[in-house]
C-alpha cells in the first residue's frame, strides 16, 4: 500500500456505495479465510516444531492443540533436529545475494552510459532498502512455512521506493490453486495496525478492538489462530488491544477497470477505492506490488511447500524412540521394587526410595523386598535411532557434513567431500532459483517505480565497498532500461575465497602479466580491488583515483584534457580498453579517444 494512495479519497462519495463495497470486501475476506484455513494450520504447526514445541497437532476441530501425557512418569522431551536443518538451509541460502546489473538495449554509447547510471540507481536503492536483510527475513518465512512475499511500493513521504516483507499469513489469493500471483484475479493483503497508525496514515478515527496476534520477522503483526497455552516455547503471541484489521483488495485490470482496482477497508470504513497505483508490467501495465518466494514449488498450488512439512513425521518418531529408550534406562537405573503387601511402609519407601545406607525394615516372616529384573535395553532402539537419523538426511537433503560442520569418518577423499557439498547445493537449487528470481523481479519493479514517480532531479549516494562514495543526480527519464541480469550465475560456488584462489592461479600462470613478465599498475589496482584491498595503502588509493578519472573522461572524451599529474600509463590503458570494448561508439567519440591517447603518449615522450 503506497502512501500516496493512503491520502486519496474514494471517487464515489455515495454512502450506499461505500457500505456495499465494505460489505462485499468483508464477505470476500471471510470466504478466503475459510478456504485458506488448512494451509494456515500447517504453517502454525511448522513454526511450533521449528521453535521446539513438538507435542502439538492439528485437531479435528481445526485448531492447534497440545498432546498431554498418558502417565505422569512418561518422558516427553524434545530432541529438535528440525531447527538445525532449517538453520543450515538458511545459512546457505543467505549466501545467495546476487547483485543485479542493468543491460543496455544496444551497444551505443548513450545506451551503455544509461545502463551504467541505472545500475548505480539500483545499487543505491538496494542499499537504502537494506535488501539483503529484507531477503533474509523473507527466506526465514519461506523456509518455515513454504512461502513468503515481498511488497514493492512507493513511499510518498520519503519520495522513494520501499520493499517490505509480507508473511503468508497476510496474503489471501482468490484461489489457492493458481500458480502465480499475477494469475490471481484478485489478491487481499490483510494486516493489523494500531488505531493510532490508521489515524496517522488515513486521517480517519477508527475504534480499535482486542485481537490475538503474533509477531512477524519485520515487526508487523497478523491475526493469530492459536488457541492453546503451553509451558513449551511456541509461536510468539499476545492479546493486543486497540487494534484495527486493514484489508486491501487488489484486482487485476479488466474490461470494466482497465487500470485495475484497489480498495482499502478498516473496520466499517472504506478508506480508498481507485485504480491500481503502480505501473509495474513489462508494457506499462498496472500490476500487483507483490513478489512470491517459495522454498519448494508445488504443482497446481499457490502455496509452496517447506522441508519442515516432510521432516515432522521423522521428528515425531525420533522423539518417541529417544523418550522410550530413556524410560527404559530409568527403569534400569532406578529399578522397580517388588514388596509383599503389608510387609513394609510403602509410603516411606515411595517418598525416599532406596537411598544408599538406608535401613529397610520389613515384617518378620514376609518376603524380602527385591528389585525386579528389567533386562537390558533392546538393540532395536539403537538401530531405529540410527535409521531415523539417516531419514533426516534423506528427507531434508541436508547432509551431516553441512549440518554438523564435520567430515564423515568414512570419507577421507577431498573429491568425495566436494561431491557431498555439491549434492547439498543441488537439493537447494529450487530454493536458490526462487530467491534469485525474486531479487531480479524486485529490481525491475524498483526501476519502474522510479520511472513512474521521479519527475524531478533526485540526489543519491552510493558506496563502492572500498571506503569510496559517489553522489549523483537522476530523474525518471534517466532510467532507460529495466533489463536486469546478474553478475554471477551461482553465488554458492562463486565466493570471495574461490575468486582469490583463481586470481592466484592466474598470477602463477603469468596470464595477467605483460610479455616482459611485469604486472602493470592498473592490473595491480584491479587485482587488489577484486581481493577486497582496493584501499590497502595510499599508493593504490592514487591508482584507483587515476582509473576513476580516466573512466569519467571516457564518458565525455571531447572535453577531456591531459594534465601533468596524470598517470599516463593508467589513462592509456583505460581509454584503450573502453575503445575496444564498445563497438557502438560514434565516429567522433572514437576519433576523440584516439587523439586523447596520442596526447598522453606525446606528453610522456616530451618529458623523458
Amino acid at each position: 500500500m503506497s502512501k500516496n494512495s493512503k491520502k486519496a479519497v474514494a471517487p464515489d462519495n455515495s454512502r450506499v456505495f461505500a457500505e456495499d463495497a465494505v460489505a462485499d470486501i468483508k464477505r470476500d475476506f471471510a470466504a478466503r479465510q475459510k478456504a485458506r484455513r488448512p494451509y494456515e494450520l500447517n504453517w502454525q504447526l511448522n513454526m511450533n516444531f521449528v521453535m521446539g514445541n513438538q507435542y502439538c497437532q492439528v485437531s479435528p476441530r481445526g485448531a492447534i492443540e497440545q498432546e498431554d501425557k498418558y502417565y505422569f512418569w512418561q518422558e516427553k522431551q524434545v530432541y529438535n533436529h528440525i531447527a538445525p536443518i532449517v538453520e543450515t538451509r538458511l545459512a546457505r541460502l543467505n549466501r545467495v545475494r546476487p547483485r543485479p546489473i542493468v543491460r543496455p538495449f544496444t551497444n551505443s554509447d548513450q545506451d551503455v552510459n544509461a545502463a551504467k547510471l541505472t545500475t548505480k540507481i539500483l545499487n543505491a536503492s538496494r542499499d537504502k532498502n537494506r535488501l539483503d536483510d529484507v531477503v533474509t527475513r523473507a527466506t526465514a518465512w519461506s523456509e518455515t512455512c513454504g512461502t513468503a512475499f515481498y511488497k514493492v511500493s512507493w513511499n510518498a513521504d520519503k519520495d522513494d521506493a520501499e520493499v517490505s516483507v509480507c508473511s503468508p499469513f497476510e496474503i489471501y489469493p482468490d484461489s489457492n490453486v493458481t500458480a502465480t500471483v499475477d494469475e490471481c484475479a484478485s489478491v487481499i493483503h490483510a494486516k493489523v495496525y494500531s488505531a493510532q497508525e490508521v489515524n496517522d496514515l488515513w486521517n480517519v478515527n477508527v475504534k480499535g478492538e482486542s485481537i490475538k496476534v503474533f509477531a512477524c520477522g519485520d515487526g508487523s503483526a497478523q491475526v493469530c489462530g492459536l488457541g492453546y497455552s503451553s509451558s513449551y516455547p511456541s509461536v510468539a503471541q499476545e492479546e493486543k488491544s486497540d487494534q484495527v484489521l486493514v484489508i486491501e483488495r487488489y484486482t487485476k485490470p479488466t474490461k470494466r477497470y482497465p487500470n485495475g482496482r484497489l480498495e482499502i477497508v478498516a473496520s466499517d470504513i472504506l478508506l480508498y477505492a481507485g485504480d491500481l497505483p503502480y505501473v509495474l508490467g513489462e508494457d506499462g501495465e498496472r500490476r500487483y506490488p507483490f513478489v512470491r518466494q517459495t522454498s519448494i514449488e508445488q504443482a497446481g498450488c499457490f502455496w509452496g511447500a517447506s522441508v519442515v512439512d516432510r521432516v515432522i513425521p521423522v521428528q515425531r518418531a525420533y522423539n518417541a524412540v529417544k523418550n522410550r529408550k530413556h524410560e527404559f534406562l530409568n527403569r534400569l537405573a532406578m529399578g522397580v521394587l517388588t514388596v509383599e503387601n503389608g510387609s513394609v511402609d510403602t509410603d516411606s519407601l515411595e517418598e525416599e526410595g532406596l537411598s544408599p545406607g538406608k535401613i529397610l525394615v520389613y515384617r518378620q516372616g514376609a518376603e524380602k523386598p527385591a528389585l525386579m529384573d528389567s533386562g537390558r535395553v533392546p538393540s532395536d532402539f539403537a538401530d531405529e535411532e540410527t535409521k531415523l537419523l539417516g531419514e533426516f538426511v534423506t528427507v531434508s537433503g541436508v547432509s551431516e557434513f553441512a549440518r554438523n560442520s564435520s567430515t564423515p569418518t568414512t570419507v577421507t577423499s577431498g573429491v568425495a567431500l566436494q561431491l557431498i557439498a555439491e549434492q547439498d547445493d543441488i537439493r537447494l537449487a529450487n530454493s536458490i532459483d526462487s530467491v534469485r528470481c525474486c531479487i531480479k523481479t524486485i529490481a525491475k519493479y524498483i526501476l519502474r517505480l522510479y520511472k513512474q514517480y521521479v519527475t524531478r532531479a533526485k540526489l543519491y549516494r552510493i558506496t563502492d565497498g572500498q571506503n569510496g562514495a559517489e553522489v549523483f543526480y537522476f530523474n525518471g527519464s534517466d532510467v532507460g532500461s529495466d533489463d536486469v541480469v546478474f553478475e554471477t550465475e551461482n553465488e554458492l560456488s562463486d565466493t570471495p575465497a574461490t575468486r582469490r584462489t583463481m586470481l592466484f592461479d592466474l598470477l602463477k600462470a603469468g596470464v595477467l602479466t605483460d610479455r616482459d613478465g611485469r604486472l602493470s599498475q592498473s592490473a595491480k589496482a584491479k587485482i587488489l580491488t577484486l581481493m577486497g584491498f582496493g584501499n590497502w595503502d595510499n599508493a593504490q588509493d592514487v591508482a584507483a583515483l587515476h582509473i576513476a578519472r580516466a573512466e569519467k573522461e571516457n564518458l565525455d572524451i571531447l572535453t577531456a584534457r591531459v594534465m601533468p599529474i596524470d598517470d599516463h600509463e593508467l589513462h592509456v590503458t583505460e581509454h584503450t580498453r573502453y575503445l575496444l570494448a564498445n563497438d557502438g561508439l560514434s565516429e567522433s567519440v572514437r576519433d576523440g579517444i584516439v587523439e586523447h591517447v596520442r596526447e598522453h603518449k606525446n606528453y610522456v615522450k616530451e618529458n623523458i
